[in-house]
């Protein structure tokens, strides 16, 4: 699933739509995780987008006081093409025609969703966030509050989008190797030191996925077609058998709530 890394990078990539109108929204296929209808666009055509940002892993689409919301699912990527080109691929389902260029949604899984509201703060879908991992709120305090007294695995803790957005399976298993803490160890024995550590690899490890790219393991490409190329930098996910790159131990996979998980049981010990 795209993470917030994957999620920047097509923000930055369909960035040069901001200012162009919306002359047109076409609906291929209406089956997603919510299914949608052409008719629910009708408001947003003949508006310009004034800006295109993200939140957590949505993208979101300010069109003149209407918003749209985007969210990639587990395999959703965006493309722009010519306006006049009909190049189109098996799992297109949504097309925003503007004069010069198309966008379009392709989400092969179809658990990808797209929503309009006037109140983007109060939807349903953003309204319970948690804080940006990359905000200077995010910091040691923050996090330690916030899990001192819970009995949760720390991993899980930092993948609650009510506590800090954006980080999904692949980023916390990277985070918590870099912070020398085992995935298992539950919130109220982490230290201040340990949310420091937690919270300073956070940032670090998240700007370097969105200046790289994001992350490409099967499904995600930006808008320009272009694989994410943090892959090579992956210190233990999907890396099972592989010995770390630190001590020389073998990498371990285990599971936690119906996921891999990925560690060093040397250096996260």
């Amino acid at each position: 699933m795209p993470e917030l890394p994957e999620v920047e990078t097509s923000v930055r990539g369909i960035s040069s739509l901001s200012g162009e109108k919306i002359q047109q929204i076409k609906v291929h296929i209406p089956k997603l995780r919510w299914p949608i209808k052409e008719n629910d666009f009708l408001d947003l055509e003949d508006r310009k987008i004034v800006s295109i940002y993200r939140r957590a892993k949505y993208i979101i689409f300010n069109c003149e006081e209407k918003f749209l919301i985007l969210h990639l699912g587990m395999t959703g990527t965006l493309r722009i093409i010519q306006t006049k080109s009909n190049e189109y691929k098996k799992h297109d389902h949504v097309e925003l025609i503007f004069k010069k260029n198309k966008l379009l949604f392709n989400d092969p899984r179809r658990f990808g969703s797209i929503h309009i509201t006037n109140n983007i703060n109060e939807h349903f879908l953003i309204k319970n966030l948690g804080v940006e991992p990359l905000d200077e709120v995010f910091n040691e305090d923050y996090l330690y509050t916030k899990i001192k007294k819970s009995n949760a695995s720390i991993k899980s803790l930092i993948m609650n989008q009510k506590i800090v957005v954006g980080i999904g399976n692949i980023y916390a298993n990277e985070i918590l190797f870099l912070s020398r803490i085992n995935p298992r160890k539950k919130g109220k024995y982490i230290t201040r030191k340990n949310a420091s550590e937690i919270t300073k690899h956070s940032k670090s490890i998240l700007r370097k996925a969105i200046n790289a790219g994001g992350t490409t393991l099967q499904d995600f490409f930006s808008p320009s077609g272009n694989k994410g190329y943090f892959k090579v930098d992956l210190n233990v996910y999907d890396r099972e058998g592989e010995k770390c790159f630190d001590c020389s131990n073998l990498i371990k996979r285990i599971e936690q709530n119906q996921r891999s998980t990925f560690l060093c049981r040397n250096c996260q010990s």
